[in-house]
């Protein structure tokens, strides 16, 4: 599946004040890291977060997320956000951030 370009400048846009940020191809689309540690992705239209396990379970009430799946096994501490719940910029900006803090906080690889 393809990742969309719009997506991934727009998540340019929030972490291009961030310090350690790197883009990777990953998972056939793009994924942030921050000082080594995976941040956020693209997944087609949709954006993968990467939270702290606790974190990740209880943004799974929240309408539009879902667990990040790859094999039939959910990833812990990954959530997936679907198109829909990141159409408004604040929000996307919310959930990258979440992303960019929990991977700031983790040793540099």
């Amino acid at each position: 599946m393809a990742y969309s370009e719009a997506l991934a400048t727009r998540i340019r846009e929030v972490l291009g004040a961030r310090d350690g940020v790197s883009e990777r191809r990953m998972f056939g689309g793009v994924a942030w890291m921050v000082h080594g540690n995976m941040a956020v992705g693209t997944l087609g239209e949709d954006l993968m977060v990467r939270m702290a396990p606790e974190d990740a379970e209880r943004a799974l009430g929240e309408p539009h997320v879902g667990p990040m799946d790859f094999t039939g096994r959910p990833m812990r501490g990954f959530v997936r956000v679907d198109a829909a719940g990141i159409a408004d910029d604040p929000v996307l900006a919310g959930w990258v951030d979440a992303g960019a803090d929990h991977a700031a906080s983790l040793p540099p690889k």
